[in-house]
């Protein structure tokens, strides 16, 4: 079977989600969520421009699947920012993150016709386990915070909705003959519009100056925050050309146990003996998909 999870896609994957988790804690360390998450997809759009001038656009095939992201991307700003404004990102981030590889797996034999194996299943199973074991240090305490729970089941919705999308979408890329990248690249440029455009308008004239003066200090570590949200995505897509994208998408939240290992280095979150047993958990769900 070509289509299989090799060690190469596993490590190329791995360092997609160290990248995702790192413009993740940019985004968690700022003062304003909503304007950094803005600006991080504007200058990622401008970063974009360039590579996508030099690898040209995708086929024209593709471009409903583009359209279709599009759409569904702006639901995931607007859940993604409720839920950071309503919960840390220690227990936000792996609700949203954990449960969408497991409805991933289950659409996925419907939407895409992969069926996994049941080691597959037991890879994503503990994967989910792990992050929820990472994320939720205090499962009651989430229960607590029920709108940033409502906020990250929706957005994991979301997640599965757009990686059956551009699942599809690099598969309709590639077997084109076209670069995996032009699709990727093309979603990025146009995705930098709706979102910041939405925050943009929300705001008053007083807002507006402050969103203004806060890119000028922060746009750095935007354009860095751009950069790892590009590479990260970029190397997902890839790799669900090369393996079934269940297998994928679990593999990515891994980024769960970087996001922890980043809040507990960066955000001084604290870190005890269940988030180190759901590490461990996560890493054999890792083991358990390479070998699926």
């Amino acid at each position: 079977d070509s289509m299989s999870l090799t060690w190469g896609v596993v490590l190329a994957v791995l360092c997609g989600a160290v990248l995702h988790a790192g413009w993740n804690t940019l985004v968690k360390s700022s003062g304003d969520k909503e304007v950094d998450t803005a600006l991080v997809h504007f200058v990622g759009a401008l970063v974009a421009i360039p590579p996508l001038l030099l690898v040209g656009l995708p086929p024209a095939a593709t471009w409903p699947y583009i359209a279709a992201s599009l759409t569904v991307h702006v639901a995931y700003y607007i859940t993604l920012a409720g839920a950071y404004k309503h919960g840390e990102l220690g227990m936000t981030y792996p609700i949203m993150r954990g449960s969408a590889p497991l409805l991933v797996a289950i659409g996925s034999s419907f939407v895409l016709g992969e069926s996994l194996t049941p080691l597959a299943w037991m890879g994503v199973l503990a994967v989910t386990l792990g992050v929820a074991l990472v994320g939720l240090a205090h499962p009651g305490e989430a229960l607590h915070h029920r709108r940033a729970l409502i906020y990250a089941l929706a957005n994991a919705c979301v997640i599965a909705t757009y990686t059956f999308i551009d699942g599809s979408g690099v598969r309709v890329t590639a077997a084109a003959g076209h670069a995996v990248a032009s699709y990727v690249l093309l979603l990025f440029v146009l995705d930098g519009v709706p979102y910041p455009a939405l925050v943009w308008w929300q705001r008053d004239r007083a807002g507006r100056r402050a969103i203004v003066a806060y890119a000028r200090t922060r746009w750095p570590l935007a354009a860095l925050g751009g950069a790892a949200s590009l590479g990260s995505y970029l190397i997902a897509l890839w790799a669900m050309t090369r393996a079934p994208v269940a297998l994928v998408s679990a593999l990515r939240e891994t980024s769960v146990l970087f996001a922890t290992a980043f809040s507990v280095w960066i955000l001084k979150e604290r870190f005890g003996l269940q988030r180190a047993t759901g590490a461990v958990t996560i890493a054999g769900g890792v083991i358990a998909l390479r070998f699926a």
